[in-house]
C-alpha cells in the first residue's frame, strides 16, 4: 500500500493542489495553477473542443502524473459532446503519484464521474464506461512507447509532459520523440509546455512542424506540433490560432542550445545522455548560446 505522505500537496495560485517530487527536484507544475495549467497548456492546443464534434477522440498523456491532464481533457471533450467516445492510454512510471493524488482528495472539487475515472486509473490502471475506454500503463515510457505503436493506436491529441529536459532528459530525446511522434494521427496536434531549442529540433527531426502556444504561468511559450502535409487541416490552424516563431526563437534552433538530446537504444542513463549531448554541443559549429542570449538581451 502506498503511503501517500510520499507526496505532500502544495496549493497553487487556482486553488488545486500540486506535488513536488524528490527524485526530479522539480514541482509537477507551477505555482500559476496545476488545475488551469492542464487546460490552457494541453487541452487547449490541442483543440479538443473541435475535435469532440467527432465520433471517437484518442488521447496519448505522456506522463500522467496526478491526472490533471487526462481529467481536463475529458471535461473538455464531454461540455461539447457528451455522446463522444475516448480511448485513451497514459504513460506514467511512478503509480503512487496518482494513487496519492487520490488519497489526499485533490479532485474533490471535480465532477463525481471524473473522480472515479482517476480513482479507477490510479488503482486499477484501466476504466471501461459507454463513453471511455483508458488504461494507465505504468513503466518506463521509453518501453511502454513500443507497446503503444504495435497495437496500431493513433492519438488525436498527445500530451508530452515530462519534467523538465535537464532533469529528465531521457523523455526528451530525438529518438524519443520521434517514437512519440509515430503515434500522432496524420491529423492530430502534439502540445508541450516546453520551448527548449533542443525539443523542438527533435520534434522538427521528426518531422512535425511547430509554433508557439501562449506562456502560462511563466513567460515562456510551450509548443505545438502537427505533421507536416497537405492533408494536415491543422497546419493552417498553427498558423492562425498559434503562434509563429518569433525571429529570436528561430534563431535560437541555430545555436549549440538546438543540440538535440540522444538516446540510440532507449535505454541510457539521464547522466550518460546529458554527458553524450554536452560533448556534441562542445564540438558544434553551431553559435553559442550565450552569443544568441546577448544579441537580444535575453537573461538565463
Amino acid at each position: 500500500m502506498i503511503n501517500p505522505g510520499n507526496f505532500v500537496p502544495q496549493i497553487t495560485a487556482d486553488g488545486s493542489f500540486t506535488f513536488f517530487s524528490q527524485e526530479f527536484g522539480e514541482h509537477f507544475h507551477s505555482h500559476y495553477g496545476a488545475r488551469q495549467e492542464s487546460f490552457l497548456k494541453f487541452a487547449a492546443p490541442t483543440q479538443l473542443s473541435l475535435k469532440a464534434k467527432k465520433q471517437v477522440v484518442n488521447l496519448l498523456d505522456v506522463c500522467y502524473g496526478l491526472g490533471y491532464n487526462t481529467a481536463a481533457a475529458l471535461e473538455t471533450i464531454w461540455s461539447v459532446n457528451p455522446n463522444c467516445h475516448v480511448e485513451l492510454i497514459g504513460l506514467e512510471i511512478n503509480a503512487s503519484v496518482a494513487e496519492s493524488a487520490i488519497k489526499h482528495h485533490l479532485f474533490d472539487t471535480w465532477n463525481s464521474e471524473y473522480q472515479d475515472i482517476l480513482q479507477q486509473l490510479a488503482f486499477t490502471q484501466q476504466v471501461q464506461t459507454n463513453r471511455l475506454t483508458a488504461k494507465l500503463l505504468i513503466g518506463d515510457a521509453r518501453n511502454l512507447i513500443e507497446r503503444v505503436q504495435n497495437s496500431g493506436f493513433l492519438a488525436d491529441a498527445i500530451f508530452l509532459d515530462p519534467f523538465s529536459p535537464p532533469q529528465c532528459p531521457q523523455l526528451w530525446t530525438l529518438e524519443f520523440i520521434r517514437q512519440v511522434a509515430l503515434c500522432l494521427h496524420s491529423d492530430g496536434l502534439l502540445a508541450t509546455y516546453s520551448c527548449a531549442a533542443a525539443v523542438r529540433t527533435a520534434l522538427i527531426v521528426a518531422g512535425l512542424t511547430i509554433a508557439s502556444t501562449p506562456p502560462v504561468g511563466r513567460r515562456t511559450p510551450g509548443t505545438i506540433a502537427a505533421w507536416e502535409s497537405k492533408q494536415n487541416t491543422n497546419l493552417c490552424n498553427l498558423s492562425n490560432l498559434f503562434l509563429p516563431l518569433s525571429q529570436p526563437e528561430q534563431e535560437h534552433l541555430l545555436t549549440r542550445a538546438a543540440v538535440p538530446y540522444r538516446d540510440p537504444q532507449l535505454k541510457d542513463s539521464p547522466e550518460i545522455i546529458i554527458n553524450r549531448r554536452t560533448q556534441e554541443q562542445k564540438a558544434s559549429c553551431l553559435e553559442p548560446t550565450s552569443h544568441w542570449r546577448k544579441r537580444w538581451l535575453i537573461k538565463n
